[in-house]
């Protein structure tokens, strides 16, 4: 963990990794078997289950459940409030239930409080909108609005419209 930040609130399962130069704020819980990358911020109140991989350079804003079967590339923004789900078909009783994947390339942003359903990859580059509900795959650099979200168009590396 070398000269990584972790608050005096947080609680950090001891088998997880967290990576040179990271800041784990307020109130954050990281699960077992987690990595976290490089030179990330992880803000408050953030939840990371288990298993889950981060890389490098990615903010995670306040509020943000990110949940096992997500993986998360290097460079990543994540707004505040947004969720990601982990099941296809929820039900309390269901005992047998599956982990779908779901798979945030290198670059993405997703607005606040947008929901993402699992069992999609968003491209590389993406931009999803704040408050946009993703029910499939978003192509690299396409931009993200609405419930269910929709490509409007599509960004540059560095967010601009094109």
């Amino acid at each position: 963990m070398g000269n990584s930040f972790i608050h005096q609130s947080s609680h950090v399962d001891p088998s997880s990794i967290i990576g040179e130069g990271s800041k784990i704020w307020i109130g954050v819980q990281i699960r077992e078997n987690t990595k976290i990358g490089s030179n990330c911020i992880i803000s408050k109140d953030v939840y990371i289950d288990e298993s889950v991989e981060i890389g490098d350079n990615c903010k995670i804003q306040n509020s943000v459940s990110v949940f096992k079967g997500v993986t998360i590339e290097n460079d990543v923004f994540i707004g505040p409030n947004a969720s990601f789900t982990n099941d296809l078909v929820p039900r309390a009783f269901n005992n047998n239930w599956q982990i779908s994947n779901t798979y945030i390339r290198q670059g993405a942003s997703i607005g606040a409080n947008a929901t993402i359903i699992c069992g999609i990859t968003i491209g590389k580059y993406a931009m999803i909108g704040a408050g946009a509900v993703v029910t499939k795959d978003v192509p690299d650099f396409a931009l993200i609005v609405g419930n269910p979200g929709r490509v409007i168009g599509f960004v540059d590396k560095k967010g601009n419209k094109v």
